[in-house]
């Protein structure tokens, strides 16, 4: 019960501080955004964090669960992170939290031009939704090491497309093989953007695994509330590729972004 209370009120430490800092930015959603996407949904893209920018980015997820995340940006080009959370974290059952704080890493290798896209080269060791003790892994694997690229065309706005090829060291189920993913991403006014990505899951499709080989369909809203904060809301797995968990699970997410 006393570690419990001291994860707890570091989280919530950790959300009181930033919360406090004024926000300078608009948000990652909208016509009007000035933060990068710094993921689709579930997967990266080659979005980042200016210099001297920190986010922070909380998921709600099934079963009270709830995962905090840090990260900094440096130079406009080099993005650290950290993350920890688990289950059960709201409510009045039993705290089930994750084995290890996630780490991530990602660095801004070509800036997006006229013809080409935004390239980065990133590693991420946290995976989304609950981690799964039996199982040694997250209900949804963690990236890894991974390339991710973007690219951004006016369309009434703005229409973006991501996508990245990332090997998960998440391999207790014996599934190793590499794997693909992509996303589209279209703003809608000036501080709403409507997404969708799907996830192949090549590494999460063998006999042991717990994908059926049909790949991760999500989709989702992002509304940039006021300054620095925007709201999410996402159903994911609608293709049900894994059996125990009902299609269209709801999640729901937000990120604060701030200069320093």
């Amino acid at each position: 019960m006393r570690n419990r209370g001291l994860h707890t009120a570091a989280l919530i430490s950790i959300g009181i501080f930033l919360c406090s800092v004024s926000a300078h930015t608009q948000g990652t959603a909208g016509n009007s955004a000035n933060v990068e996407s710094r993921f689709i949904i579930d997967q990266p893209t080659a979005g980042l964090l200016h210099d001297h920018t920190v986010g922070l980015d909380v998921d709600c997820f099934q079963d009270g669960g709830m995962l905090l995340g840090l990260s900094v940006g440096f130079f406009d080009r080099l993005m650290f992170g950290i993350s920890y959370g688990g289950n059960g974290l709201i409510g009045s059952g039993h705290t089930d939290w994750n084995p290890l704080p996630g780490m991530a890493l990602k660095v801004r290798v070509l800036d997006e031009s006229y013809f080409f896209p935004a390239l980065a080269l990133g590693f991420d060791s946290q995976g989304k939704d609950g981690y799964l003790h039996s199982a040694d892994r997250y209900t949804i694997k963690s990236p890894g090491f991974y390339i991710a690229v973007s690219k951004n065309y006016e369309a009434y706005g703005y229409l973006s497309f991501h996508g990245g090829i990332n090997y998960s060291l998440e391999q207790a189920d014996g599934d190793k093989d590499p794997n693909i993913y992509g996303g589209i991403e279209k703003t809608i006014g000036p501080i709403a953007s409507v997404l969708a990505e799907y996830n192949l899951g090549w590494n999460d499709s063998n006999h042991d695994a717990r994908g059926r080989g049909r790949g991760y369909l999500n989709t989702g809203i992002a509304i940039s509330a006021w300054n620095g904060v925007t709201l999410k809301f996402f159903l994911k797995d609608l293709l049900r590729n894994q059996q125990d968990v009902s299609i269209g699970n709801r999640v729901f997410s937000m990120d604060f972004v701030t200069q320093l």
